[in-house]
């Protein structure tokens, strides 16, 4: 089929899909979009090929134009004639289930040609049932010498701030995974549940769940006794028969040349809410290795020892002796971090960032020791692993044996590796310095230490790793452009001046002119000032609050300045606002949801995850408050490390970096506003930079086009 027959395809679905839609109001941008993704997508190499075409279009659609239907349509056409697929991927569960649930059958209610879709999950979210079987059959968790040695609960790891209180309360640990276990084993044996964690009533423990997750280290794939009826592969069975795949951005990027996804040089992609895509590939590509817990370092040769015995295979390494030097060595880096952490902040909270990636000279010899006996060590568990792999094959009623003892060494295995991979970066040296840091922490209750480090320049790793794999791709978004451009996501992305690389910016259908307004209060007070601006700006929001009639949501910066408005509420108002991690966020919404359904009043005070993702249309939030402009917090080291480096080489990153990134945020936070074509909505913003300075200008372009007026001491003026 040729690319024009292809592209006629694909609208021809677009146009069969919104025809089909109850109530459909006729949206040009949606069209629009359709025929951009039909006319891009249309003429790509998909497969192997001496040279392939290539084209990714990168499209903004404002709140309302419907992108889910414009991008499902065509790009499931075009991929069931073309005989190929398509992943989908986004950043939210939210999307995730909407997509599942909604989008996704209703295109297959209308489409002539069956499809089948699925969601893609990391393999932790599936129960190993090999392992559950060890657990239960050999007296279950400490209960048995050999079944913790083999399983063990990994106690380095500091438990959730509910499961820290639970045993401050005298709860017992031992217990409680004796009775989730065997309440697992009963599910699996009666059918009632297929292993994937999210179909259970309750989540459990992460640490007791990660005891018998299925692991890519402890995991013997066809190799194990339970294959057959294993929960992760039976999953990706499922998977595999998909033509259409739900995925997020973590996996998508984790599983790149792991064969967990269909190949992407082979298949269609839609990266959904894809403004993520440059965070989640720093994060992905980051390491840290921690310095606190060690316990693990005193296992390791004991169980490489162990099952080389079993298996009669000499070891190449003196595992204890290396583990002995990796574990002063890494008692060395965190006695030397603590007098770092003590030094640049109060208590034993804190971060402390190595200027310009670079190692104080006292770190760099146990650092390197730490890279050397850490890769001797593994070098030792690969070597005994791929043995256990090739006896389980050449003799399978050995597998089970060989099974459990890969198990056991894959337990070590995450923890090794992170320790090697982190003092490499560490170590790495170029012309871009990497962000290095060391971090303490005592949410838990104990201290806990680590060292981070992690590349500053998200376009490179999504260059090198992503776009050279995928042919064919739609990267959308409610909020692409920043101060009216795409400059800044096309650099983040890693798709600027490339020739495949195409935008759009689709307008929404919502005419912002009649159903909104912004208001930008000019307080005394500079924002740069924080105590006294925030002591104004809270004074100026209680008087607005006290006009809200039914529901409204007011956005902070910090939990200091949203501590500052609740302690400033009156007692009528407290009665009004509910506050972001008083409850759970669904508790939350549907409390808030009542009280507007029944006539009254409510306020949601939230910070910035309220800020993007939240539905509330109509009455349910007449007014957004913005309290400042959403500059991220200067301490993000990360952040630091990439404004330090930008400005040795003569480049200002508060213009190009820091600018641009609050122009999205307040893209996202204003859309909280306008969410159908028959709203009406007021948003309140206190930060008079917007109007006053040109950066704030710089913001304001980016914005949909409400009315602006200014308020000066209670008066409205024109901007």
């Amino acid at each position: 089929m040729s690319a024009e027959d292809l592209a006629r395809l694909s609208l021809a679905a677009f146009d069969q899909v919104v025809g089909s839609t109850l109530g459909f109001r006729s949206r040009p941008g949606q069209r629009d979009m359709a025929t951009r993704i039909a006319t891009a997508l249309s003429g790509v190499t998909l497969g192997e090929h001496a040279s392939p075409e290539k084209a990714i279009t990168v499209i903004q659609a404002g709140t309302g134009v419907g992108k889910s239907a414009a991008y499902l349509s065509t790009t499931v056409s075009m991929a069931l004639a073309r005989k190929t697929r398509v992943v989908i991927s986004t950043a939210t569960v939210a999307l995730q289930e909407q997509l599942m649930t909604k989008d996704l059958p209703a295109l297959a209610a209308v489409l002539e040609t069956p499809f089948v879709f699925a969601l893609a999950k990391g393999r932790g979210r599936y129960l190993c049932k090999f392992k559950l079987e060890r657990f239960v059959g050999l007296g279950i968790a400490g209960a048995d010498e050999a079944s913790e040695d083999l399983f063990g609960i990994d106690e380095d790891t500091p438990p959730p701030k509910a499961t820290y209180a639970k045993q401050l309360e005298g709860e017992d640990p031992e217990e409680r995974r004796m009775k989730l276990y065997d309440s697992l084993a009963t599910a699996i044996a009666s059918n009632h549940w297929d292993g994937d964690r999210d179909n259970l009533a309750e989540q459990p423990d992460p640490r007791d769940w990660s005891a018998v997750a299925a692991e890519r280290h402890t995991c013997t794939a066809r190799h194990c006794p339970r294959f057959r009826d294993c929960s992760y592969y039976n999953a990706r069975t499922k998977l595999s028969e998909a033509h259409v795949i739900v995925a997020n951005h973590d996996l998508v990027l984790a599983s790149l040349g792991m064969k967990a996804l269909p190949e992407l040089d082979n298949c269609l992609v839609v990266f959904d809410e894809g403004h993520h895509l440059p965070a989640v590939a720093l994060d992905q590509f980051s390491s840290a290795m921690d310095l606190s817990g060690l316990r693990w370092v005193d296992k390791l040769p004991k169980i490489l020892q162990e099952v080389s015995e079993k298996i009669h295979m000499a070891l190449a390494q003196d595992v204890h002796t290396l583990a002995q030097q990796l574990k002063s060595a890494l008692h060395d880096v965190g006695r030397l971090g603590m007098d770092l952490l003590t030094v640049s902040s109060t208590g034993y909270d804190g971060v402390h960032r190595f200027k310009d990636g670079v190692l104080p000279e006292a770190l760099h010899d146990p650092v390197t020791l730490i890279q050397g006996h850490g890769s001797g060590l593994a070098k030792a568990l690969e070597a005994l692993g791929a043995e256990l792999k090739l006896r389980a094959k050449e003799d399978p009623s050995e597998a089970a044996n060989c099974s459990a003892m890969y198990a056991k060494l894959g337990q070590m295995a995450p923890k090794l590796n992170s320790v090697v991979t982190t003092a490499n970066l560490l170590l790495e040296h170029g012309p871009q310095p990497l962000a290095k840091w060391l971090k303490s922490d005592t949410s838990s209750g104990l201290v806990f230490l680590t060292a981070h480090a992690c590349p500053i320049v998200p376009g490179d790793l999504l260059r090198q790793y992503l776009w050279s794999q995928v042919r064919g791709a739609v990267v959308t978004s409610a909020s692409l452009t920043s101060c009216a451009s795409f400059d800044y996501f096309l650099h983040e992305a890693g798709l600027v001046n490339k020739p495949y690389v195409s935008t759009l910016e689709v307008e929404s259908p919502f005419d912002y002119t009649t159903q909104g307004q912004l208001i930008v209060v000019e307080t005394t007070a500079d924002p740069k000032q924080a105590e006294a601006y925030t002591r104004e700006m809270v004074g100026e929001l209680m008087g607005d609050l006290a006009r809200v009639e039914l529901g409204a949501l007011a956005l902070f910066t910090s939990r200091v300045q949203m501590k500052a408005a609740v302690d400033a509420l009156s007692a009528s108002l407290r009665d009004v606002v509910l506050v972001q991690g008083q409850m759970a966020r669904g508790r939350l919404l549907a409390t808030h949801q009542a009280r507007v359904e029944a006539g009254f009043p409510s306020v949601i005070f939230g910070l910035q995850s309220f800020g993007e993702g939240l539905d509330l249309p109509g009455k349910l939030c007449e007014t957004v408050f913005i309290a400042k402009l959403p500059f991220s917090p200067p301490s993000d080291p990360v952040e630091e490390a990439r404004s330090e480096w930008l400005k040795t080489v003569g480049r200002d990153p508060f213009s190009e970096l820091v600018v641009p990134a609050t122009g999205i945020k307040l893209l996202q936070w204003t859309g909280r506003a306008i969410r159908t074509e028959d709203d009406h909505a007021t948003v309140i913003c206190y930060d008079r930079r917007l109007l006053k300075l040109g950066f704030g200008r710089r913001m304001l372009k980016g914005l949909p086009p409400y009315p602006v007026t200014r308020r000066v001491d209670g008066v409205a003026h024109p901007a």
